[in-house]
């Protein structure tokens, strides 16, 4: 394929890489991890959340469209990632908040590893880190994270998975009503 000349009109260059290209260009942005439909046979995945769509923006200003499941209701978000062993069809997964709130996650019946970030009401990042999968008997024994302050949005994804996101320090959350389409896959690594 040729490239085309720096003289060329933007939607020529378009035309000429076609879309798939630069699709691609813009997820090497968000991690360079391609998208992917479909999940590890026998993998349990969120059952019972919507998706939707959500665009971090790096520090770099480099915005990256994900999918999210998102759990906005206490009920939703007290199941959260239970059980869950692959993402499926989202990219991770949001607890929602009405107002700012300060509290505690954990990982009971969680069996594996999860990152999680933390946005303000203005999807300023707040914080991230890792926590450890509880599958313990007795819910006691499992961990309890405490969250930064002023939180409305958290974002759980597979440990480590974060950076292919764009979410890092100096990031934003744009958390939208618009729920995810075929176009838009998770990636899978």
């Amino acid at each position: 394929m040729s490239v085309a000349s720096s003289a060329a009109h933007p939607s020529t260059v378009i035309t000429r890489l076609g879309w798939a290209a630069v699709a691609a260009l813009v997820l090497a942005a968000c991690g360079g991890t391609s998208r992917t439909a479909g999940s590890a046979e026998g993998a349990m995945t969120p059952d019972g959340f919507e998706r939707r769509v959500a665009t971090v923006v790096d520090v770099t200003g480099t915005p990256c469209d994900l999918c999210l499941w998102v759990a906005d209701t206490s009920a939703l978000r007290s199941r959260g990632m239970m059980g869950v062993t692959d993402m499926g069809a989202a990219d991770a997964m949001a607890f929602v908040y009405d107002d700012p709130t300060t509290g505690r996650f954990w990982m009971k019946d969680t069996p594996m590893p999860l990152s999680i970030a933390f946005f303000g009401g203005d999807g300023s990042y707040l914080d991230a880190f890792d926590m450890e999968p509880c599958v313990a008997a007795d819910a006691d024994d499992c961990r309890r994270y405490d969250t930064p302050a002023g939180f409305t949005v958290a974002v759980e994804a597979p440990g480590g998975g974060l950076p292919a996101l764009g979410i890092a320090a100096g990031a934003t959350l744009v958390l939208t009503e618009q729920a995810c389409d075929q176009a838009l896959v998770p990636r899978i690594d």
